[in-house]
């Protein structure tokens, strides 16, 4: 056997291993010019997709039908960068570098719009009935605040600009991290921590499992971990060649044994919980004409008859196949 052919037999098996695909089952298109931001609900069943030219569409992911189209001020270009659905899908928080509103899933209006003058919003979520919203800033100051009593707690553990933001269902619980190379489980009636999760550089993402066991952390470098809530441990930090992983989005699954994970250079991960192992991957499709032909994945959901579905900067929702 020549050299050459046995490196291309190598290079194949490896490729054959990673489990890639770029064939979605389905694909659907929700933005005309492409995305800013995005995110599906817990159960899949929604998406609110933010386009500069077409506002804040809501989509139902099960008909493929726009509920509604949102514009977060008014006239002129959506800038509208973050967007987050609450667990139970009855509210949606969207933000601006300089403002949030909440929206009513139900009745499709809004029910409240907030500037922000101090400093630029960098995340934002919400919990179950719109009863809290976590705002993340450039400031290093977190504030959690609930829109039906008026009450407002500034959580100032973060020393630099804060990244990513999650909020448990119930809003008792936050999640941030920051620039600082920290992320923190706080009590949003008293503003404690529970856990402090350090990393060797900024921390990037953070997520929270929805049933309140797993708390996901991932820095600019190597480290993407998750942790057991309950004791602060580490369960496991994720597996992979590449020096340096950047993650736009992560959601755990229902039963608490996967982690379904986006980035900016269009792929889409599922890793085993237990020991960080990763199960398969795919790749979202760039927009048409695009350079370069790359795309960044900002919602991810585990979906009905073993599929995920992706919300991407193409501006289209893509559902794949979990091949088990």
């Amino acid at each position: 056997m020549t050299v050459l052919l046995r490196l291309s037999l190598i290079f194949f098996f490896l490729s054959g291993c990673s489990g890639q695909s770029s064939t979605p089952v389905a694909s659907w298109r929700h933005a005309d010019d492409g995305a800013y931001a995005a995110d599906i609900s817990a159960d899949a069943s929604l998406s609110v997709v933010s386009s500069v030219t077409e506002g804040i569409s809501v989509w139902d992911l099960q008909k493929n039908e726009k509920r509604y189209t949102w514009q977060h001020q008014g006239e002129g270009s959506n800038l509208v960068a973050n967007v987050h659905i609450a667990f139970d899908n009855t509210y949606v928080v969207t933000a601006d570098r300089d403002a949030f509103a909440l929206w009513n899933i139900t009745s499709g209006e809004p029910e409240g719009f907030w500037r922000i003058d101090e400093s630029s919003i960098r995340d934002v979520a919400v919990s179950n009935q719109g009863r809290g919203i976590l705002v993340g800033r450039g400031n290093g100051k977190v504030m959690f605040f609930e829109p039906k009593t008026g009450r407002r707690l500034e959580f100032l553990g973060h020393q630099e600009k804060v990244n990513s933001v999650d909020l448990s269902p119930n809003g008792f619980y936050a999640l941030t991290g920051g620039n600082d190379y920290a992320a923190y489980l706080w009590d949003t009636r008293t503003g404690q921590v529970i856990h402090t999760f350090t990393h060797s550089s900024r921390v990037t993402k953070v997520a929270l499992d929805d049933e309140g066991r797993y708390g996901f952390t991932a820095d600019s470098k190597r480290d993407a971990r998750v942790w057991d809530l309950a004791t602060g441990e580490e369960v496991s930090n994720l597996h992979y060649l590449a020096r340096q992983k950047i993650f736009s989005t992560a959601v755990f699954s229902q039963d608490g044994q996967y982690l379904l994970t986006g980035s900016p250079a269009k792929r889409l991960n599922l890793w085993r919980v237990a020991d960080g192992k990763e199960v398969q991957e795919w790749q979202v499709s760039p927009r048409e004409g695009s350079r370069p032909q790359t795309a960044v994945v900002y919602g991810v959901g585990f979906a009905k008859h073993n599929q995920v579905v992706s919300e991407s900067s193409s501006g289209l929702a893509e559902f794949w196949q979990i091949n088990q």
